[in-house]
């Protein structure tokens, strides 16, 4: 068998979650014929405010063949059946976007419309009670889909929150296991080809040199390799998501009364005077932060918000993130590519940070290149990327852009901004119809989208004719909906209880 046409060594510069999540999903896909190095530095803090996922995850992990309550006690994991949204369309006014379809298909013309048509009829139930996945987070109750698809409780779906340190902690075991070698270092310098302007190689502070065929940048924000050595050039989305700032503060978990309801199964993300604050619970603590404007509040006002809406007792000093919204020109550029935050930053506002490392990874493997330099490959990757990143900075704008508040700077100009045209498209379809319209990528679906547009009160002029000529009775199949959910969540266990049964994590020393 030739060999000579293969990649000998791939090294990843930088850890954290994005250093060994590519690091084992190599190391479990490459079958170790290709050396796999990962140098990073202890003196190098990482960001690790990456709590929160989206249900995609959860396929990431079964590649790996990881399992789901070993890795739950392993990083402090619960469940996650979606976002509440408080303040965001108005004040003192909330929505869910729920993991999971709404409701349960009774008819070719989808529930919504059917909704729609009860709504001008007088029924004010809000959309959110046809989510199965917000019944019963309300409930504070959670238990794993169906899988008969003729249940009611096959209709939701479920991601996690967990610590992203241990969870890198985790997947280093995991990798290591499997004969990736760690370097311990600070790179000092980055050494590229005079002809060809590629990197070789990589000088650590001891004087070392590591050398490698290809590179995976996971250095963060500051993209040593795809920025520092190869001037890639950057987009800058600050105009459309002016938040440019967050503190992150771990508190004392809030287990609730004895039912445990202070431990919910989902993330809450409140709308704030210059950002929004978000709280993830987790087994052994809650997870918070405030992403904000600097334009428009101060640091210090924007800690003291943040420790003053906290469950409980503060466990750390809130540690300040400074960020710039938007993507590398190319993600990929020559032999290296560019995972996490060094290919681009997007606010955690729907949980898309891991879900970004985790779509790189899938695609670099898709595209996987030969010792030769592979031109097609990093354009197809550049192209796909492009248009995942562009999509979910659209859903992301729309929370912002779609709000009835003026009441402060930040949500004022939020509301009058400009927007990408391609966000404008689905906002027009929506208004006018109830449709939802799709690009070529869409991480979030119709359902998400929708979770939006009704949650902050976009409402269209007019819903599915066909809802009317189809002569069902949608008023009537809705609340049988209802009454289904109810009596489903009435018989699941609460998160608490079985967090307890099946992946309680162990004290901690």
């Amino acid at each position: 068998m030739m060999t000579d046409h293969l990649l000998k060594k791939i090294l990843i510069v930088g850890g954290g979650s994005a250093g060994w999540m590519t690091a084992a999903s190599l190391a479990n896909s490459l079958g170790g014929k290709c050396q796999i190095e990962l140098v990073e530095s202890e003196a190098i803090g990482v960001v690790g405010v990456g709590e929160a996922t989206i249900p995609p995850i959860k396929l990431f992990n079964q590649k790996l063949g990881i399992n789901e309550q070993d890795f739950m006690k392993a990083t402090q994991a619960s469940f996650k059946l979606g976002i509440e949204f408080v303040n965001w369309g108005k004040k003192d006014h909330r929505y869910f976007h729920p993991f999971g379809e709404y409701g349960a298909p009774f008819d070719a013309v989808q529930l919504h419309h059917y909704w729609l048509q009860a709504r001008r009829g007088g029924d004010t139930t809000s959309l959110d009670e046809y989510s199965m996945a917000w019944v019963a987070a309300k409930a504070g109750k959670f238990s794993p889909p169906a899988q008969d698809r003729r249940m009611v409780q096959s209709t939701f779906d479920y991601a996690y929150h967990f610590d992203a340190v241990l969870y890198g902690q985790y997947l280093r075991a995991y990798a290591e296991a499997r004969g990736v070698k760690r370097t311990e270092g600070k790179i000092t310098g980055v050494e590229k080809d005079g002809e060809t302007g590629f990197i070789s190689g990589v000088t650590l502070e001891n004087g070392d040199r590591v050398e490698a065929d290809f590179f995976i940048d996971c250095t963060g924000f500051i993209g040593l390799l795809i920025e520092g050595a190869l001037k890639t050039g950057y987009d800058d989305w600050t105009h459309w998501l002016p938040a440019d700032r967050a503190y992150a503060v771990p508190c004392a978990a809030d287990g609730g009364d004895e039912k445990g309801d202070g431990f919910t199964p989902y993330t809450r993300s409140t709308a704030r005077e210059a950002g929004w604050q978000w709280r993830i619970p987790l087994q052994h603590r809650t997870g918070n932060g405030y992403v904000y404007c600097s334009q428009h509040i101060s640091d210090d006002e924007a800690a003291n918000t943040l420790l003053a809406n906290l469950d409980g007792e503060a466990l750390a000093d809130p540690r300040l993130l400074r960020f710039k919204t938007g993507k590398r020109k190319k993600f990929w550029n020559k032999n290296c590519v560019a995972i996490g935050l060094s290919a681009g930053f997007m606010e955690p506002l729907e949980s898309t940070s891991l879900h970004l490392i985790q779509a790189g990874i899938t695609r670099f493997l898709a595209l996987f290149p030969g010792a030769k330099h592979d031109a097609l490959a990093e354009q197809e990757f550049n192209r796909l990327t492009t248009l995942e990143y562009e999509a979910t900075r659209d859903f992301l704008i729309l929370h912002y852009k779609a709000s009835e508040r003026e009441d402060t700077p930040l949500w004022k100009y939020c509301k009058n901004m400009s927007i990408p045209d391609s966000l404008q498209y689905k906002i027009d379809h929506f208004k006018a119809a109830g449709r939802i319209v799709a690009s070529e990528i869409e991480l979030f679906r119709n359902p998400s989208w929708l979770a939006v547009f009704i949650g902050q009160h976009v409402w269209p002029e007019s819903y599915d004719p066909l809802a009317d000529m189809r002569g069902v009775d949608g008023a009537g199949r809705l609340a049988g909906l209802r009454r289904v959910m109810a009596d489903a969540v009435s018989q699941m266990p609460t998160h608490q209880q079985f967090v307890d049964r099946h992946c309680k994590a162990p004290p901690q020393a």
